[in-house]
Formats: C-alpha cells, structure tokens, sequence
C-alpha cells in the first residue's frame, strides 16, 4: 500500500470517529417533581427524558411508604412524543414517601435507569 492510500485511510477512518455519539436517555423532568410534595395524590406519572424511549424496553416501578411495589398502570409515550413516558396511577396514592424506579432505553440502544421520590401529604 503506497502513502497516499494509506494516508487516506487513516484520515477516513479517523473521521469516522469523530462524528460518533453515544448518548443515553436522561431524564430531565418528571411530573410529580424530584423532591416535591403534593397536597393531592398525581393520577398520572410523567417522565420527561432527552431524547426518544423504546416503550417496550422501558419503565417504572413506583414504591410507596415502607418501601412496599404499589400499583401502576401500563406506561405508554405521549401522543407525538417518544420523549414522554407517561404512567397511569390507577388508584389514589396514600400518605407518605415514594420512590420512582425508572428504567429506559433509548431509540439508539443504550440503557439508562434512576430514581426520584416526592411525597404525597394529604
């Protein structure tokens, strides 16, 4: 292989690299809010994330006072939105802490996971 080919192989290859990004779903925002306190229980879990989520591979586990499994509903995206994932909570939450498990993979094939918690004082 002369130079020149080999010269331009290295710069191709090289370049190849450079526009590569592996980026991961973040959540940015959550509805009820990390931290927050709500006088009245949300009926509705929504996880905003940064970029678009494959429903399938993606979801919640929501944990209530004592750290016990409480009930939600099936997640799905928010109508034009891969961003959204919204969680209906089927009955009213009670009193107390609790601790948003979430897990996503992104449309790219990366996983991310995390958790929050806000509390319900009704």
């Amino acid at each position: 292989m002369n130079g020149f080919v080999k010269s331009g192989l290295t710069l191709a290859l090289t370049l190849c690299g450079c526009g590569t990004a592996y980026a991961h779903a973040h959540l940015l925002q959550s509805a009820p809010a990390a931290g927050m306190v709500v006088t009245a229980a949300p009926g509705v879990l929504r996880l905003d994330f940064s970029e678009g989520v494959q429903l399938g591979f993606t979801g919640v586990t929501l944990r209530g006072p004592g750290g016990a499994i409480g009930s939600a509903g099936h997640a799905r995206l928010a109508p034009n939105d891969h961003k959204e994932l919204l969680v209906p909570l089927p009955r009213a939450l009670t009193r107390g802490q609790y601790t948003i498990e979430w897990h996503a993979l992104s449309d790219d094939g990366h996983t991310a996971r995390g958790s929050y918690g806000f509390r319900v004082a009704n």
